[in-house]
């Protein structure tokens, strides 16, 4: 058994580094200082979703928008809030006037020590036309919340793998969108 201090690098690459000690082994990212993931909401009440092909599921994947922070060439500062910002615009064409931190944590704190922040986008309108930059080829989806769970389902259902975080971002949405003083409880929930 390895040495509690003693790491071993296994193999590493331009964003991954596998890792090995204790009997463990995980994946470190390096050369980004962790995730932004977006939640917005269009005036009209339409979730932003994007749907593309990842390769390592070998699956189409519905989830939130999100990004790699300080991933860029001369961008290691790179504040969180505004690379959720920019991955907002590139991925589905749509800005935010306001962007609010709701959570952090790991990503798969069995698997990586990737970790993400949550942010919550309001005042959302189109700038631009989405989709990805140049690696990538997003589908973007502007979905109803009054009818997101069937969508959802319908997607699922058709073999798109669809992202937990969507639902952590609906839990936050709602909980912030509740008028103060109203509780689950109150609303015959809990």
């Amino acid at each position: 058994m390895d040495h509690p201090n003693e790491r071993r690098t296994l193999a590493e690459g331009r964003f991954l580094r596998l890792v090995a000690a204790n009997g463990w082994e995980w994946v470190d990212r390096v050369n980004a200082r962790g995730a932004a993931v977006i939640a917005a909401v269009t005036d009209e009440r339409r979730l932003l979703l994007v749907e593309q092909y990842r390769i390592p599921v070998q699956a189409r994947v519905i989830d939130l928008p999100a990004g790699l922070v300080g991933d860029e060439p001369g961008a290691a500062h790179e504040a969180m809030i505004e690379a959720a910002g920019r991955e907002l615009i590139e991925e589905t064409g749509y800005a935010a006037d306001e962007l609010h931190a709701v959570v952090e944590g790991p990503a798969s704190p069995g698997l990586t020590t990737e970790c993400y922040t949550l942010f919550l986008a309001r005042g959302v309108h189109r700038v631009g036309p989405g989709g990805g930059d140049s690696r990538e080829n997003i589908q973007v989806h502007e979905v109803p919340l009054e009818g997101i769970d069937a969508w959802l389902d319908d997607k699922r259902r058709s073999g798109v793998l669809v992202d937990p975080k969507i639902f952590v971002g609906l839990y936050f949405w709602n909980k912030q969108s509740r008028p103060r003083g109203t509780s689950l409880r109150n609303e015959g929930r809990g």
